[in-house]
């Protein structure tokens, strides 16, 4: 089986998807505080500009652009996960290698990312974040998921506040 490398680049843009080790826990909706806070000292830290994010209640999708000359975009997360987790007690059935590594066993070890390629890809995966809570089936339009990016591009005018739709009505966004 073959190593996985990340081709990190400098300055560029990624879309991610992290998630919590127990896909039926709300830690992230129910804690959203507590993960704010993580997420701004990471960018305190090591600056980066959010271009898109969602936080659901066990996993989050993000779109990121890292500054000119890094491209160190794991050592963010690490210090999101671990700022987030040291706020919370640890999870008591734990493994052997979660306890070995101090981890509390809150969130899943790797992420997912995806180099952004072009002006399509990036509004192709802006839609997706916008649209995740519609799919998951937490809210039936959009603009009614407290927790996304959506309400700010709402209000810098990139798309209409009924944009994915309206009660009731489905769409396929970023699919």
């Amino acid at each position: 089986m073959p190593n996985y490398r990340r081709d990190p680049l400098a300055g560029g843009t990624y879309f991610f998807t992290l998630t919590l080790a127990n896909r039926q826990s709300n830690l992230l909706i129910k804690h959203i505080d507590a993960f704010r806070q993580a997420y701004q000292r990471a960018d305190e830290l090591h600056p980066f500009t959010t271009i898109a994010i969602c936080i659901l209640p066990d996993h989050l999708h993000a779109i990121w652009q890292l500054p000119p000359n890094d491209a160190n975009f794991a050592l963010r997360w690490s210090i999101i996960k671990s700022q987030f987790s040291r706020q919370l007690s640890a999870n008591q059935q734990r493994s052997e290698s979660k306890v070995k590594r101090r981890e509390k066993g809150i969130w899943q070890r790797r992420f997912w990312e995806h180099q952004i390629r072009d002006e399509a890809d990036l509004q192709r995966h802006v839609d997706y974040i916008h649209y995740n809570p519609v799919k998951h089936e937490y809210v039936k339009c959009v603009q009614d998921w407290q927790y996304s990016s959506f309400h700010r591009y709402v209000k810098q005018e990139h798309c209409p506040i009924d944009w994915g739709g309206v009660s009731g009505q489905q769409g396929n966004y970023g699919e």
